[in-house]
């Protein structure tokens, strides 16, 4: 079976994901992109540069798999000589309608952020089968759309929202976790506390360092290691987190190579998570499955991410809880380095996930002939 795989950013989880597939996958996946950067112009033209792409191609798909950041409805007017007939399935690693945007975006100042939302809606109404990579995310995405509908003048078609929930299903992010193991060491010495996101506002760092200052001004002792990817307007608060932590860092920066991640993730005890935006959580997951102690908001997707008789150990609902549930890690060090359940994780390895998408995306091409 011959899969196109349309990946408009291709860069970080979404390269990851699109390689991952193609890597594992029985069938034959050929994946046309366009580099990760401009996202706003990726998701007005990126669909007219990928239409001539695979107009130049000599490749026959039995499915087209799309992700959230192509017009899709564009890209198949564009290419509808030889896409009339095939299915198509549209994957969302996020979208813009419950996405939280910053408000120093030019955009949302000069309120015209709805359009990119309105993009993923549009191609969702199009597309044959829509994926979303957890059910936190297929909620919000249906929830926000019927919001957004309600916005218009008239002509609100508030029943597409049905429409498109009629055809949508979560299908988890498939995962290259077994890279992780070749790199396994053992945590020793203080407790050492990861970050391991993008530096960027979404992510909340402010109630993460905020829980470090207060642990720092009680004398409890801890290291720490920040890693992800950081931008030119990156917050404020990691230069001033720098400088308030410095005798308890051990690593400030992006890691330039996937060994020298690896081996941080497995020295790391305890992942306070203070997100407000998440659609799946790999970052998360790679750091539970290296071992990492996760303490979770009861928010987003993360409750979905564990059984409900780990919520007590792992979940908080206020920075109150973050603090004394990462104290109490800190102060019994040694019990929380022995709790593991990273078992739990496994399960978005590609080896379990690549088997449940070949399948599904079979099924897709028999429905339909």
């Amino acid at each position: 079976m011959n899969i196109l795989l349309v990946e408009p950013y291709y860069t970080g989880s979404h390269k990851s994901w699109a390689q991952g597939y193609q890597s594992f996958s029985n069938h034959n996946v050929q994946i046309i992109s366009l580099p990760g950067q401009f996202w706003k112009w990726r998701m007005h033209g990126g669909a007219i540069t990928l239409a001539k792409q695979f107009m130049d191609m000599d490749f026959s798909p039995d499915l087209i798999l799309a992700t959230d950041m192509l017009d899709l409805t564009t890209f198949l007017s564009l290419t509808k000589s030889r896409t009339a007939q095939v299915p198509n399935a549209l994957y969302f690693h996020e979208n813009q309608l419950s996405y939280p945007w910053s408000n120093s975006d030019r955009d949302v100042q000069e309120k015209r952020d709805h359009h990119y939302g309105f993009i993923n809606l549009s191609s969702a109404l199009t597309a044959d089968h829509v994926l979303f990579n957890s059910q936190y995310h297929h909620d919000s995405f249906h929830h926000e759309g019927l919001r957004l509908l309600k916005h218009f003048p008239d002509h609100n078609e508030l029943d597409v929202i049905e429409k498109i929930k009629e055809k949508s299903r979560v299908l988890y992010l498939g995962m290259d976790l077994s890279k992780f193991d070749q790199h396994k060491t053992q945590a020793q010495g203080n407790p050492l506390v990861l970050w391991n996101h993008r530096w960027e506002y979404d992510k909340n760092p402010e109630s993460f360092f905020e829980c470090l200052y207060q642990l720092q001004k009680n004398d409890i002792k801890f290291d720490i290691v920040v890693l992800g990817e950081s931008f030119h307007t990156r917050p404020n608060v990691f230069d001033e987190a720098k400088y308030r932590l410095k005798k308890h860092i051990v690593h400030f920066g992006f890691c330039e190579n996937f060994s020298e991640y690896a081996k941080w993730l497995w020295k790391a005890d305890i992942l306070p998570i203070t997100s407000n935006q998440d659609f799946f959580g790999g970052s998360v997951v790679e750091a539970i499955y290296c071992g990492v102690y996760p303490i979770l908001p009861s928010r987003l997707t993360y409750p979905e991410l564990l059984p409900k008789e780990y919520y007590d150990n792992h979940i908080y609902d206020n920075d109150g809880e973050l603090y004394d549930k990462v104290k109490n890690c800190m102060l019994n060090i040694n019990e929380t380095r022995g709790i593991k359940i990273r078992k739990l994780f496994k399960k978005y390895d590609w080896e379990t996930m690549c088997p449940a998408y070949d399948q599904l995306f079979s099924s897709m091409t028999k429905q339909n002939n």
